[in-house]
């Protein structure tokens, strides 16, 4: 559901350069030869994803079936994926293939010696229909190991048109109106968002889009990478308008309490569920998956979206994140995993979710077509006008033990200051005594 990474200060331009040239068509490269020479094997994969998108990479794994003949089988790991992995590789039951949400796994895995580099086949088809920026993101000192087959883009605020005309709102152009909407929202009847602050990832990239906007891209390389302590005015003064929001109980489904009790998919269900309690819910492009999938929202029409505003006189924010596949090397099916890797790599596999909607992918040779509905090409063109100001998911690029587990670090510091915003300035004091923790170790 997320994605992390290293450095941002690379050639951001490159992401929407990968999306900007989606356009471009071309032959899927086939997987493994394309016959079914890998029929009686079975390709174990884990990965985040739960729900709708897990039922929608299904169907990228029956395609690979169709393809090759392996039979596939996969593991939700939940949230903690370096936690389950690690354990399973421990007790010898590695999988072959993890779907990483997080640079800071990706780059954990492969210092620890878990990881193959991906085949030159892989590698290749890389180089050739992702742009380098990709590269970069899954490779460890040099050595490319993460192929990104799913994108996000993570600055959409997604609404229920009807609850924006019963309040008499448009979608907003700042924060700020975006704040004084939410009032004429709660007055009409409904709670102005839904919250999902049982996941920790969600406060993260609450806090990331107003930091980019409000800060800047330059502060926020320099956060994302620890140059600068979270105890920096900057960090205060973003926590303190993300405060504005979580303090003001009418503006929130159920309050902090409730907030803290919701979870992703819950809070898509606050709005687009058959007893609507918010008309808002922030969150990435993945939104529409489960609105539709879920609730049977026709994207475009019943539930759409409007770019996270820009904040305080800032720039409209542009934050993505992504999924990387690796081969674990204590795999018991490398044949099956090379030639997934090297599937997972064309338009052909990439077009399989883009139709089922709640997917954007890296893969600059898959066509716009591909994609179900409007939304999402118009989700895609947002985050191509993004330009150089596109920035990888902060939380992502950290070390896992700060921006990428349940319970601690980030996730549990925002997750207390969703409970009591009163103290911007010693939340960041406790999030800059994680990080320090994390960085050294």
């Amino acid at each position: 559901m997320n994605a992390r990474r290293r450095t941002t200060m690379a050639c951001c331009s490159a992401l929407t350069l990968a999306l900007a040239a989606t356009a471009c068509g071309g032959d899927p490269v086939s997987a493994g030869g394309g016959g079914k020479e890998l029929s009686g094997q079975t390709l174990n994969v884990a990965g985040v994803w739960s729900g709708a998108e897990q039922k929608n990479f299904q169907k990228v794994l029956d395609a690979f079936t169709e393809k090759t003949g392996a039979q596939t089988r996969f593991t939700s790991t939940g949230d903690n994926v370096s936690t389950v992995v690690g354990s399973k590789i421990e007790g010898g039951n590695a999988p072959d293939v993890v779907m990483v949400p997080q640079v800071g796994v990706l780059q954990q895995f492969a210092e620890k010696g878990w990881l193959k580099p991906l085949s030159d086949k892989a590698a290749g088809a890389v180089d050739t229909n992702y742009a380098p920026v990709w590269k970069e993101y899954g490779s460890v000192d040099g050595k490319l190991y993460g192929l990104y087959f799913k994108a996000a883009h993570k600055s959409t605020v997604w609404y229920s048109p009807d609850a924006f005309e019963q309040a008499g709102v448009k979608p907003p152009k700042t924060y700020e109106e975006m704040l004084k909407s939410g009032q004429a929202v709660s007055d009409s009847g409904l709670s102005a968002f839904a919250v999902a602050g049982e996941d920790g990832w969600t406060l993260t990239d609450w806090f990331e889009n107003i930091y980019l906007s409000q800060a800047g891209p330059e502060k926020y390389d320099q956060l994302a990478q620890h140059q600068i302590s979270w105890t920096d005015p900057s960090v205060v003064k973003a926590l303190t308008t993300l405060g504005t929001l979580f303090s003001d109980k009418k503006l929130i489904a159920g309050g902090q309490k409730g907030a803290l009790g919701t979870d992703f998919p819950g809070s898509v269900e606050k709005v687009f569920g058959p007893e609507p309690e918010a008309a808002m819910v922030y969150e990435g492009d993945f939104v529409a998956g489960i609105a539709k999938d879920q609730f049977g929202k026709k994207i475009g029409q019943d539930a759409t979206f409007f770019p996270f505003p820009a904040v305080t006189g800032g720039k409209a924010p542009v934050v993505s994140g992504g999924d990387a596949a690796v081969v674990l090397k204590d795999g018991k099916n490398q044949k099956a995993a090379t030639a997934f890797m090297e599937y997972l790599a064309t338009p052909e596999a990439a077009a399989v979710w883009a139709g089922a909607g709640g997917f954007l992918s890296p893969n600059k040779k898959l066509d716009l077509a591909s994609y179900g509905d409007d939304t999402l090409r118009e989700t895609a063109k947002s985050l191509i006008d993004a330009g150089d100001s596109v920035r990888f998911d902060m939380s992502d690029q950290a070390p896992a033990s700060f921006g990428g587990t349940k319970g601690v670090g980030e996730w549990k510091l925002l997750q207390d200051f969703l409970r009591d915003p009163s103290n911007p300035a010693g939340t960041a004091a406790a999030l800059e005594a994680a990080a320090a923790k994390a960085y050294k170790g």
